[in-house]
């Protein structure tokens, strides 16, 4: 039977029926693969599993708390295009360059950043492009490079941006990068094989070297420098403990404890004094965030200056954990040294703050950046002046949109990541600037004009942008060193060279080293003043 049905030649019902049976599998098919995927991605970017990763200078799908925020830089975006494009009222075309700030714009439990530390650098980048626009000289749209919530999509990132260099609209640098993983690492050096100047805001672990990135941080290395000039005037009993995150693929903690050991290991007996635990993020096996066994240890060996090599977001779990453990003598104090891009505010809640006081335990970071000296400060330089004025507008108008949901929290600049991220695109937006005058002759543009030699401006390329990042230096002088060329950022004053010996780590930048809580007035420890990063270079004189 089956045979002769397979002999006979189909008829017109027969055709029918398969042509049916057909259209009905493709469909059912395509149900499948778009319940799969996640809605329609749009322009520039493509599905990853449940994320659209990609770059685009319109609105991507975020994190529901950061819709205003995103819509707001992909109206920006637009208003940049259209004054060059299509400028109303009889003004002059303004040309514009493009900068791509690749990092995640989703988040889970486990994820690189968390929807807060999202918009905090978000609102950074946002407020130094709304800066960037207003001054003469060529516009910037701030595209968005999103390389998924594990930062392991990075390389339809990096395809899309190496393509966009040779547009109308040259993408001129990147920025953003939050993380010192393997997969951050294979970013920078994709990117600096197409010789795209690269800028980590928060990137420290020693690691994290390419050709072509620079970082606004200081190095872990560093960071122990200035935790050395701190731990000089404030030494301690010289028992200390070192606590690790021993997550396989942190390059930061892995760094970090790596440094300590270096530096401290032998001073304060951190090889026979030591433990680990899992860190939150990523999706190593086990239970993480245990610190039942550190605390312990600690308590029983009197440590008293814990060395952590781990992420802000564990620290409250080992802070509650030691002040609630009953070996402790909590008459002693104790005091937890740490790096990290400011004092992340989980760390200063009230009921972590009131843990900290009751076990006379001290948190003694080495920053990046000490916003919280800001407060009262009438004598605060133009870089954070300038950035506060801008961020607190940003943050005005965005509070009257209905939707956007401000997850800045209640200490956005804490953390320090607006700060820094504000700083890493005015570096290539300066860069920029620099440049596009030196090629159009010095003349430039006036704010709402074309470039006053009467033809059309030249646009710098990324080669140029990077030849001049490597000259924003800082100059040593008969009467001490000098910023010419450098960057006069909201963290500080900073520059940058070509030299192997800082291996494109910020020079000069202040590396503020806080204690929280502040001690009271009379029991202030002994201040060991700003280190400030290749300080030697200068015979400690840095601007």
């Amino acid at each position: 039977m089956l045979n002769r049905f397979r002999n006979r030649a189909l008829g017109p019902a027969d055709k029918a029926v398969v042509l049916a049976v057909g259209v009905v599998l493709l469909a059912a098919v395509a149900f499948v693969v778009v319940r799969l995927l996640p809605e329609e991605c749009g322009g520039g970017l493509e599905a990853a599993g449940d994320e659209c990763v990609g770059v685009t200078a319109g609105v991507l799908e975020g994190d529901p708390e950061l819709e205003g925020l995103i819509r707001a830089v992909a109206d920006e975006n637009s208003r940049v295009e259209k004054g060059w494009k299509s400028p109303e009222n009889g003004q002059a075309r303004i040309p514009y360059v493009r900068v791509a700030l690749m990092m995640p714009f989703t988040t889970d439990a486990t994820s690189a950043m968390s929807t807060e530390q999202i918009a905090r650098s978000l609102a950074g980048a946002h407020a130094a492009q709304l800066r960037a626009n207003a001054q003469a000289g060529p516009r910037y749209q701030l595209l968005l490079a999103n390389d998924g919530k594990d930062l392991d999509h990075w390389e339809p990132v990096v395809d899309r941006l190496t393509g966009m260099t040779d547009d109308e609209a040259p993408l001129v640098g990147v920025f953003g990068m939050p993380s010192s993983t393997p997969d951050t690492l294979a970013a920078a050096r994709a990117l600096s094989a197409h010789r795209i100047p690269a800028i980590g805001p928060i990137l420290t672990s020693t690691t994290m070297e390419a050709g072509y990135l620079f970082k606004t941080s200081p190095s872990n290395k560093l960071f122990a420098e200035a935790l050395r000039e701190y731990l000089e005037k404030n030494p301690g009993n010289g028992t200390g403990f070192l606590v690790s995150d021993r997550r396989e693929r942190d390059s930061y903690s892995a760094d970090l404890r790596e440094v300590f050991l270096a530096h401290f290991g032998e001073e304060y007996g951190l090889k026979q004094r030591q433990a680990s635990y899992l860190g939150l993020t990523g999706d190593d096996e086990g239970v993480p965030q245990r610190f039942s066994d550190a605390a312990r240890s600690i308590c029983l060996t009197k440590a008293d200056t814990v060395f952590f090599a781990g992420r802000d977001h564990d620290l409250p779990h080992l802070v509650g954990r030691l002040a609630n453990e009953p070996s402790c003598d909590h008459g002693k104090p104790v005091r937890i040294l740490k790096v990290g891009i400011g004092m992340d505010p989980e760390s200063t809640t009230t009921d972590i703050t009131e843990q900290l006081r009751e076990a006379r335990i001290t948190l003694v970071d080495a920053a990046s950046v000490d916003t919280r000296s800001w407060a009262g400060n009438e004598k605060l330089p133009a870089g954070p002046r300038g950035f506060l004025k801008q961020f607190e507008k940003l943050r005005a108008k965005l509070r009257n949109d209905p939707a956007h949901k401000q997850p800045w929290g209640n200490k956005p600049l804490d953390d320090g990541y607006a700060v820094m991220y504000y700083d890493a695109f005015t570096v290539l937006s300066q860069a920029t600037g620099r440049a596009y005058d030196d090629i159009n002759g010095g003349a430039g543009t006036g704010k709402e004009g074309e470039a006053e030699t009467g033809g059309a401006p030249i646009l710098p390329s990324h080669d140029d942008v990077y030849n001049t990042v490597v000259n924003m230096n800082i100059l040593g002088t008969q009467s001490g060193a000098s910023c010419v060329n450098c960057v006069r950022g909201a963290s500080g004053t900073f520059g940058f060279d070509d030299s192997p010996d800082t291996r494109k780590w910020a020079v000069c930048k202040p590396v503020p080293v806080i204690e929280y809580p502040e001690p009271a007035s009379g029991a202030k420890t002994k201040a060991a003043g700003t280190y400030r990063s290749y300080e030697d270079i200068f015979n400690g004189a840095c601007p």
